[in-house]
Parts: structure tokens; sequence; C-alpha cells
């Protein structure tokens, strides 16, 4: 099979499980806040969307799912300067597709996937010598997003590395400025913060992944050679793990950074792999069998995770709790007739009014029963499991 092929194959499957992935989510507050109030980047582009698509799920995210697609095209064609094999670059496409930190970037409507991007775009151009190009989109990060302060801080290193003068001033005047613009946050008491921020990166990566990744990126200190990604990647697990010893670091800001150095870590594996005889590579197809095994588990239950309800004695412990419920619950009050409500939570009203349902009226939205009193009730059902109970009151 062409390899083209198989590219378009990893990426139109990974698209089907977030769209279906998307079909079980709703708005969430902090997303609904960056629909109605926000300004920037973010916010034009879930209100183009919905403009044209509707004001639906599908046309909130899929802007992001578009970047996604995009990011493993940059990741693809990243990967080809230095993975000489045809598998190599496929398996290395297909893993970053099943990160969960990454498809969580791919559906949810914040910075992180623009973040990944640009950055994978930025890489491509340079790498393929289209620099001033590169050097365009580096100035245009600046007014797009504060992370990418982290960016300038590793690019600032491998232009010393290569003795690039014009990307040393250049890095080093985006950095300050970027510094001068948003600012930065290194306050704070040591309160070991360490170990959250491991936990984080094993969530997003998946927990074994996450330490041969650590190796990989180790390993090219020590012995390989080091390009462009190991710079930005590396830069930007140490100096977040540096900072989390001093206080909670925003892993949002940091994680699109470091996930983007998957190719290395492929690289370093099957050159292992590869200088060892075939009797000899047992340890290697284990250890690379049992890695996979659990990150397509891990992505198979951030696809499948309203099944998880089954299992949990008190629903909001849930991970996606605050993904979930709103739009079962607007549909549920339109099939009565109710397109006006008040909510005793307001962030649960700001998220109904995405889905058509607005403040005021003559129906009161609350939780807990009164006596009787209530209406109505409605109840939020995921595969058999009770959910949500609502009491509407007139």
């Amino acid at each position: 099979m062409k390899e083209t092929t198989l590219i378009f194959f990893v990426i139109l499957v990974n698209v089907f499980f977030l769209l279906y992935s998307v079909g079980d989510l709703s708005i969430r507050y902090e997303e609904a806040e960056l629909f109605f109030y926000s300004e920037g980047l973010i916010h034009t582009l879930v209100n183009y969307s919905t403009s044209v698509f509707g004001q639906n799920d599908f046309a909130l995210r899929m802007p992001f799912i578009v970047m996604h697609v995009l990011s493993m095209l940059c990741m693809y064609k990243i990967g080809k300067l230095f993975l000489k094999n045809k598998l190599d670059r496929v398996i290395s496409v297909g893993i970053y597709a099943l990160l969960p930190g990454v498809n969580s970037a791919a559906i949810l409507v914040n910075s992180a996937g623009v973040v990944i991007c640009l950055t994978l775009f930025f890489i491509f151009l340079y790498m393929y010598e289209l620099k001033k190009q590169a050097y365009l989109v580096l100035f245009l990060m600046l007014f797009i997003d504060n992370s990418f302060v982290i960016l300038y801080f590793g690019l600032f290193f491998f232009a010393i590395s290569k003795k690039d003068n014009f990307l040393i001033i250049l890095s080093l005047i985006l950095f300050s400025a970027s510094m001068y613009i948003y600012g930065f946050d290194t306050g704070g008491k040591p309160r070991g913060y360490f170990l959250d921020a491991l936990g984080v990166y094993a969530a997003i990566f998946s927990p074994l992944l996450f330490l041969y990744f650590i190796y990989a990126l180790y390993r090219i200190l020590i012995k390989e050679e080091k390009n462009l990604l190991w710079y930005i990647s590396f830069s930007a697990l140490l100096l977040s793990l540096l900072l989390s010893f001093r206080q909670k670091v925003q892993m949002e800001e940091f994680a699109p950074f470091v996930v983007i150095a998957i190719p290395l870590m492929v690289k370093i594996f099957f050159n292992s792999y590869r200088v060892r005889l075939p009797r000899h590579r047992k340890y290697h197809n284990t250890a690379f069998a049992i890695v996979f095994l659990f990150l397509v588990g891990n992505y198979m239950v951030s696809v499948f995770n309203k099944e998880l309800y089954h299992v949990l004695s008190n629903p909001t412990k849930h991970f996606a709790y605050d993904y979930h419920i709103a739009k079962e619950l607007a549909q549920n009050l339109k099939k009565e007739g109710i397109y006006n409500i008040n909510a005793n939570d307001s962030r649960l009203q700001l998220r109904l009014k995405f889905y058509g349902i607005y403040s005021g009226g003559l129906y009161e939205l609350a939780l807990s029963s009164r006596d009787k009193k209530d209406l109505k009730t409605i109840d939020i059902i995921y595969f058999g499991k009770l959910v949500q109970k609502f009491y509407l009151y007139r």
C-alpha cells in the first residue's frame, strides 16, 4: 500500500472518531464564555464557523478538527526529513493521532490546537528552507497567543547551537516582546506541583509512552544529533518541570510544544530496533506492543467516555462531566416547548444559551425538588444510567 494512502487512512479514521466524540459533547462553560464574550482568534474562528454551519457542536469544534488535520500533515512532512523508512513515518503520525492530549486539543475550544498547528507549520517552513515565510509566521504568532513565548525560548537556544545570529536576535526580540505584552507568571512558593505536572504529561501521552518519550529526549541530549524539534520540545518540557517546583503550571501552555517531538521518539526506537538481529528484538516487540495497547486503550476511553458513568457512583466525578448534559437538557426543554428558562446555575444558563435556551420566561430550573411543587422532572440518562435530574417550576 502506498505511503500517502496509509497516511490518508490514519487521518480519516482519526477524524471519524473525533466526529463521534463531538457528537457526545456539550459546550463547557469556559467554551461558552469564549464563544459569547471573548475576543481574539479563537472567538473569531468559532463564531465564523457557527455563522456558516449553524450554532451546533460540530460547527463549534470544526475549526480545531481542521487544524488538527493540518497538524498531522505537517507532522508527516517534517518526519520525512529524518525518518527514512515509510513505515516509521506512518507510525509517527499514527502515534501522534492517538495521543489523548492531542485529540482533546483537536475538539475542545481552546488555544492548544491553534498553537500546535502554527508551531508545526513554522517548523515545516523552516526545515524545508522556506525561512522568509517561517520568520513571517514566527512574527505573527506574537499577536495570536501568549504561550508562543515558550517557542521563542526554545528557538533562542536552537539559534545559539547553530550560531545563527539573525535567528538569535529575532527570537530574543520576539521573546522580550511577548513577555512585555502578556507577561509570564514565575512567582509562587514551593508547593510540590512537580508530580502533578508529571501526571498531566502522563495523561497527555499515556503513562508508558511518556516514560519512553523522556528517555528518547534524554538520549538525544547525550548521544544524538539535535534538531529544531528537539530544542523546542526539550526546552518546553524542562521549563515546565522546573517551574512546577515553585507553582502550579498551566500545562496547556507547555504541552503543545512537547508533543511535537513524537517523530524523534519514533526515530530513536527504530534505530535501536533495527541494529539488532531479528532474534534479539523480542524485548522491543513486547515493549512496543504493551505501549501501543495502552495508548489505544487510553484513546478508546477518551472517545467512548460516557460508558464510564456505569462504574461511577458519583457521576460528577467523571473526567468529562463538564462537557456533558447541557445539550441533552436543552433538547428536553425544547420538547416541552420551553425556549426561555431561569436556571439557578448561571454557568448552566450560559451553556444553554448556545443551544437556543435563553434567560427569562415563566419557568425555573433547579437541581433540587421543592416539596411536590415541581412542574416536571427532566432526567439526563446515558446508556441507562441516571446522570443528572433537573426540576422545572412555573
